[in-house]
């Protein structure tokens, strides 16, 4: 049987090993946030994501490690998780089709776009919302509203040029 001492240095070495791993992570994302401006929104949560889970798993690894029985713990945020998968359901759509707008990119900012009985300029897609500008008014529309719905897309003067 394992000393104490053992079991605890066993389960330092293998956080720091995670750590170390999440630190890559981190600095592989920070590159690719500097290579691809456009997108860098959606980096920066895929970095966030990456980052906690790979920490995560690194301390359950750890209490593993270190002699903790991990299965109820592991249940609990299985349950944990399901739990709030469900009560956040529309925000997590709107995030997940918020990333796909932005990687995707079916039009630009400046695109004048019809989507769902709104029309308007946009003027900037995050991970929520697609935000479009006419007639002195600002529409807020649901990043899941604009990928299920058909958009109708009228370039920017500066992009028809290019055609």
């Amino acid at each position: 049987m394992l000393s104490w001492f053992s079991l605890i240095f066993r389960a330092a070495l293998i956080m720091t090993g995670f750590v170390f791993a999440g630190h890559l992570s981190r600095s592989a994302f920070a590159r690719l946030i500097l290579r691809d401006q456009a997108r860098s929104s959606v980096w920066e949560l895929l970095d966030r994501v990456a980052y906690v889970g790979i920490l995560g798993f690194g301390i359950v690894c750890a209490l593993g490690t270190a002699g903790f029985d991990i299965v109820p713990m592991v249940a609990g945020l299985g349950l944990t998780g399901f739990a709030l998968g469900f009560a956040l359901k529309d925000a997590l759509s709107n995030a997940i089709s918020g990333v796909m707008i932005l990687l995707h990119r079916p039009f630009a900012t400046g695109d004048t776009i019809a989507v769902a009985g709104f029309e308007g300029r946009v003027t900037g897609t995050d991970l929520r919302y697609t935000t479009l500008e006419a007639d002195g008014k600002r529409h807020l529309v649901p990043n899941a509203t604009v990928l299920n719905n058909t958009v109708t897309v009228t370039l920017a003067a500066k992009n028809n040029a290019d055609l």
